[in-house]
């Protein structure tokens, strides 16, 4: 019988080395390497809740947000103890620089300005943008966001030719119109309460599909609409943590839902795609795709030259992107900057008094748009104030010295841009006041030219495209509404900031209108 039991011998032997092998892999990964990144950073004085076997710091995080999500605030500015409750804690007990963990991945929160400044410049090329999550890469794909090198390279340019001088200009009658649209049913609620942050979600919506893909938001309404399910279900999971490869054996409802969402979402953009072809095709001019956005992904799909045409999935990818991307940033800026100003009439006040002086009752144009000083003013101290995105995350290619740390390779790095922004060793102890004056001689004067100190659209080379984009329209839309209305905090709101991925008024932005 040797010849039966030399083979079960030897299966025997081979089933336990690759057991051995894949228990020492996986005792590396959670256990031997987190404990090595852990204490290397220790011994140069960084340090952070300790190393959860599996979990890291996730449950921790889960459970302070948890706490802090159903209790409301008062009228305060100071929201990081709200919104980002681990980060206000841990900055208290470890400093501005610290270790957090999602899971075994070891995540280097990085507070310092200077520091903050290196790493986003990224001269180097140490500090790529990290792997995004499973959830958020259904959502924004591989496009301009988060790809890399050569492919991000050729979408900026796309992005950079779609989104400035010229290109932005073009758009202003379009955004002018579709802010008309809205005011239009504003007067039914002349003298009442009126609910904005919906109403800026209807508006920007239209205004991205008018500008960026020339249809109207009922057309890309599906989109959207399966668009902010999605968004919600990253937000539902942001912080829980799934272990490696489980994902791929056994599938969540939340998993499920949202690869349906994801599919729907590109059979929502290709369609719209194919009636933009099927138009040029029928007009006679199948290299004239369009100036607008779409119009221009379309021109680089056909592309002739291999080297800069971009793939189907490229398309849907930046589609996806820009759908997202403008239509949620502006929103929550719009919503917040409106309640600022509700909460703070005498620069409500003094925002209309620039506007009528520059505008009078006509309707916003370029020229007056870039000479609105006070309302430059405004919008930045509420950009400071409440950030849409509240942290930029890199990660680090190499062992890579930063200041006086060396910081080890695959470890990534979290720059809380809203703790920065509410630091009063930088902002002064007003720090959590409402003071558009700071920026009266622009942001390097107001953070005393420590410019990483103010990052809402991020800086360096992949600072956000959208910018110029983002203030143009809600300068009109800020401009348009002063010129009809003043507006007063409704005494139904309750101030309740959340962290979905942008920071929103969790119940909404209620005011009351009250006609010019």
């Amino acid at each position: 019988m040797s010849w039966f039991r030399d083979p079960v011998i030897t299966l025997s032997r081979f089933l336990f080395l690759f057991l051995l092998l894949v228990l020492i892999k996986i005792f590396h990964k959670l256990w031997w390497t987190p404990i090595r990144i852990q204490n290397m950073l220790a011994l140069q004085g960084i340090k952070g809740p300790s190393y959860r076997l599996i979990h890291g710091s996730t449950k921790e995080i889960t459970s302070m947000k948890k706490e802090t999500m159903g209790r409301p605030m008062n009228l305060s500015h100071d929201i990081l103890p709200k919104v980002q409750p681990h980060i206000h804690s841990w900055t208290k007990i470890y400093g501005k620089n610290f270790l957090q963990w999602y899971g075994s991945q070891a995540q280097l929160v990085i507070g310092e300005p200077e520091f903050c400044k290196e790493i986003l410049n990224n001269k180097h090329r140490a500090y790529p943008k990290r792997e995004p999550q499973a959830y958020v890469k259904k959502l924004l794909g591989d496009g301009l966001a988060s790809t890399e090198c050569e492919k991000w390279g050729k979408l900026r340019k796309l992005a950079n030719h779609a989104f400035h001088g010229d290109s932005l200009r073009s758009m202003i009658p379009t955004m002018t119109a579709s802010v008309e649209t809205m005011l239009e049913r504003w007067k039914n609620h002349e003298g009442k309460e009126i609910e904005v942050f919906e109403e800026f979600r209807l508006l920007t919506s239209e205004v991205v599909s008018r500008t960026a893909f020339g249809s109207s938001y009922l057309e890309g309404k599906n989109v959207f609409e399966m668009l902010m399910k999605l968004y919600f279900l990253i937000f539902k999971n942001l912080f829980k943590f799934r272990f490696p490869g489980i994902s791929k054996l056994i599938k969540t409802n939340d998993e499920v839902e949202s690869k349906k969402l994801e599919k729907g979402i590109r059979e929502g953009i290709i369609e719209i795609v194919k009636k933009r072809e099927e138009k040029a095709i029928m007009i006679g001019e199948t290299d004239s795709f369009g100036s607008d956005f779409l119009g221009l992904l379309l021109k680089a799909h056909h592309d002739s030259n291999e080297k800069q045409r971009i793939s189907v999935d490229d398309l849907v990818d930046e589609c996806k992107t820009f759908y997202f991307a403008a239509q949620e940033t502006t929103n929550t800026l719009l919503a917040w900057t409106v309640f600022l100003l509700a909460l703070h009439t005498d620069w409500q006040e003094e925002a209309r008094k620039e506007i009528l002086q520059i505008f009078g009752k006509q309707t916003p144009h370029s020229d007056g748009l870039a000479k609105l000083k006070t309302m430059g003013m405004i919008i930045n101290e509420s950009l400071r104030l409440y950030p849409p995105i509240v942290s930029i995350a890199r990660k680090v290619e190499r062992e890579v010295r930063l200041g006086k740390l060396i910081v080890p390779a695959n470890v990534e790095i979290f720059i809380p841009s809203l703790a920065i922004h509410h630091e009063p060793l930088l902002w002064g102890e007003d720090v959590h006041l409402f003071k558009p004056e700071r920026f009266s001689e622009g942001i390097a004067k107001a953070t005393k030219n420590r410019i990483a100190a103010f990052l809402p659209f991020g800086m360096g080379p992949r600072n956000c495209v959208g910018l110029d984009y983002a203030t143009i329209e809600a300068k009109i839309v800020l401009s348009m509404i002063l010129q009809r209305y003043s507006f007063t905090l409704s005494p139904a709101y309750v101030h309740s900031p959340l962290q979905y991925i942008t920071v929103r008024p969790q119940h909404g932005v209620q005011v009351i209108l009250h006609s010019l």
